[in-house]
């Protein structure tokens, strides 16, 4: 069954890009404004579990936002709506929930070894 373009949910796909990019300008903003505050105040003294907090809503956001992104994608190139959310759900949500412990464990490194210990150019 092909879809035409008053069924495609172009509306979703590009809904759901929006919201992925809005959301991730602002967990840009907000990792940003965390690691400066680590720079000045010692990532040991200020605890990364205040950031992981402030960083929960936007990556969630960004997560909502791909997901309808995707399973959007999905319907537009064939896929029946049930089947579009069976494979697309799953994957976004797994790859945020490892992108997340990821961003997670970096978090905690640096504040048990501090900023330095992040050397990303070595």
């Amino acid at each position: 069954m092909y879809y035409s373009p008053q069924q495609a949910p172009y509306f979703l796909l590009v809904a759901g890009l929006f919201a992925a990019l809005v959301s991730d300008i602002a967990l840009w903003g907000t990792l940003k404004l965390s690691v400066q505050k680590w720079q000045d105040e010692g990532a040991e003294t200020s605890g990364s579990r205040i950031a992981i907090r402030y960083l929960s809503i936007p990556f969630l956001g960004t997560t909502a936002g791909i997901c309808l992104f995707l399973c959007s994608g999905f319907e537009i190139f064939g896929l029946p709506p049930l089947l579009a959310y069976a494979i697309g759900v799953p994957v976004a949500l797994l790859t945020a929930l490892l992108i997340w412990l990821q961003l997670r464990s970096m978090l905690t490194y640096v504040e048990r070894q501090g900023i330095q210990a992040l050397d990303l150019d070595s």
